[in-house]
C-alpha cells in the first residue's frame, strides 16, 4: 500500500538504468531524514535496482507496486 504522504516526487517513466537511479539518488540528497521520496519507472528492470538501490545506501525501500507497466517504489530517507 502506498503512502498518502510523499515529500517529493520523480517522474522516471521512459528513462532506463541508470537514469531512474540517479534521479532518485539527486533528489534524495536535496531531502531531509525521514521524508518520502516516491518514483515512477516504466524500466521494468528498475524493480531489482531499486531493491539494490536500497540495501545499498540505507535508504528504505517502504513500498513497490507495479501496474499497467508502470513501477512505483516509495523510499524514506535515512
Amino acid at each position: 500500500m502506498t503512502p498518502t504522504h510523499v515529500d517529493r516526487e520523480v517522474d522516471a517513466r521512459g528513462l532506463n538504468c541508470p537514469l531512474p537511479i540517479l534521479r532518485t539518488k539527486k533528489a534524495l540528497n536535496d531531502m531531509l531524514t525521514g521524508q518520502l521520496l516516491k518514483v515512477v519507472s516504466t524500466d521494468p528492470a528498475s524493480q531489482r535496482d531499486f531493491q539494490a538501490f536500497s540495501r545499498q545506501t540505507g535508504n528504505a525501500l517502504v513500498d513497490q507496486s507495479a501496474a499497467n507497466g508502470e513501477f512505483v517504489f516509495v523510499l524514506r530517507r535515512k
